[in-house]
């Protein structure tokens, strides 16, 4: 039977007061009876406009239909046809701006809650079968994927899908890239990322960590190793500062930094070998994602006061509603249309305060967002232990700079030819935020499956 609800079944929480003393999921995910009920909201659209709004297209409403009849197992492997990562996207996609925006039930309500349907699927799977994919057999040609993010995970898992011998080489000890350093434990469980991965690992992919391609190994060594293609998705993990007074006193962090300290080196546990000491008073600076997860990773630190200060209003907030709404409800301060201009020491050279000015909004800028202007004689200062700088990210120049012939912009991301990812470099090609600059997982992952598709081509071709 139809569900004519106009609003979405409600996600189950961690109470707020409970959650920002621990670094468990705050989202705890929909049951089986809550699944059902939602798929039941989907009207089946003729033109599937959600599938037109999914960059990995999956095909949403086949995957609905197969929920809210109670073959879950069905509805996981219609995702698994498009996307390698599905636990991952149900958690951390923005839907709200891509497949839930074109939703038709958004007209007269909310949209059918996608996300939270696609992360019950793959939950459902992980929790209750024990399949391993089917290992293609081999085609004999090797490709290697540099980084091990999303777009270089979904890079590899559709190449390897077609029997290409595919080889991943992780800088860090851990694969998973941005998802393993960069996305709280609260909102994306290392766990499910573990999960996701072994798929890839099961369908034959071979992941070698601590190898630094640019040093250890450089991309011709790939190419005389008997590569014959390689896809860079290294990613964008190089921080930004704003070159202001104080950016180099005790107490700073690039967001950078902290994240994969906490993430990665589990630094809120005091046995860690790095763990971070954290002030009572903290400031974060930017308003993305990276800044809410930086800012609410405080707060479960035993920060007292933790402030988002964002030089533009709630409007243009970056981040997540999702994301801003659950960092409300844990105490999180928005110091909005304020922006920083120095940062104040004591005399041991630690963050004592620092000194910001109001904003106001002028006319648009080049992104189409009103250009924040200052506001004269406007100073005022802020009481702070600690600053963390979440103002965005560049590609690291370590591979550009030494690979001859490989061609970037003045921000330093890969230029390519067109959609494929086809670099300056022959067979060289790349995808995700090494492109673009900090983007989605969900953006990257489409580069990579854009990629995986031409080095496919272009190989059968060479045949």
């Amino acid at each position: 039977m139809f569900n004519k609800s106009l609003v979405k079944n409600i996600m189950p929480l961690q109470d707020p007061l409970k959650r920002i003393e621990n670094f468990d999921e705050v989202s705890l995910g929909y049951t089986l009876e809550q699944a059902i009920d939602e798929a039941k909201r989907c009207l089946d659209c003729k033109h599937k406009p959600c599938v037109n709004g999914c960059p990995v297209e999956i095909d949403i409403p086949l995957f609905i239909e197969k929920i809210g009849e109670g073959l879950i197992e069905e509805a996981y492997q219609i995702i698994l046809q498009s996307s390698s990562l599905p636990s991952v996207c149900g958690r951390v996609c923005p839907q709200e701006t891509q497949c839930e925006e074109v939703c038709v039930r958004g007209i007269k309500g909310e949209a059918v809650a996608i996300g939270r349907l696609e992360r019950f699927v793959a939950d459902y799977h992980h929790r209750n079968s024990n399949q391993k994919p089917n290992k293609p057999e081999s085609n004999h040609h090797k490709i290697a994927i540099v980084g091990s993010g999303p777009s270089g995970l979904s890079c590899a898992y559709d190449l390897a899908l077609l029997g290409y011998e595919v080889t991943m080489f992780e800088a860090l000890h851990i694969p998973g890239g941005v998802l393993v350093y960069g996305i709280p434990e609260f909102r994306l469980p290392k766990e499910i990322v573990r999960k996701e991965i072994q798929t890839l690992v099961d369908l034959g992919v071979n992941i070698e960590t601590n190898v630094i391609i640019g040093k250890t190994l450089s991309i011709e060594d790939l190419f005389e190793d008997g590569f014959e293609a390689i896809f860079l998705g290294t990613g964008a993990g190089l921080p930004k500062f704003m070159n202001i007074p104080g950016e180099m006193l005790n107490g700073v962090y690039s967001a950078n930094e902290f994240l994969t300290r906490v993430n990665l080196m589990q630094a809120y546990h005091q046995s860690s070998s790095t763990p971070i000491q954290m002030a009572q008073r903290v400031a974060v600076i930017g308003g993305g994602n990276v800044a809410v997860d930086a800012a609410r990773c405080a707060k479960r630190l035993g920060a007292k006061e933790v402030s988002i200060v964002y030089r533009r209003s709630m409007k243009e907030l970056p981040a997540r509603l999702e994301e801003i709404e659950h960092a409300e409800e844990e105490g999180i301060i928005f110091r909005l249309l304020s922006n920083p201009v120095q940062i104040i020491g004591n005399d041991q050279g630690f963050v004592k305060s620092i000194e910001c000015v109001e904003m106001e909004l002028g006319e648009p800028d080049q992104s189409g967002r009103q250009r924040p202007i200052v506001k004269k004689g406007s100073e005022f200062i802020i009481e702070v232990d600690s600053v963390i700088m979440a103002i965005g990210t560049t590609p690291n120049p370590l591979i550009t700079s030494t690979t001859p012939g490989l061609e970037t912009d003045r921000w330093g991301c890969i230029i390519t030819k067109d959609d494929s990812g086809l670099t300056s470099k022959e067979m060289v090609y790349a995808g995700g935020d090494v492109v673009t600059g900090a983007a989605t997982v969900i953006l990257a992952m489409g580069a990579g499956r854009k990629s995986a598709a031409a080095i496919d081509q272009k190989l059968r071709a060479i045949k």
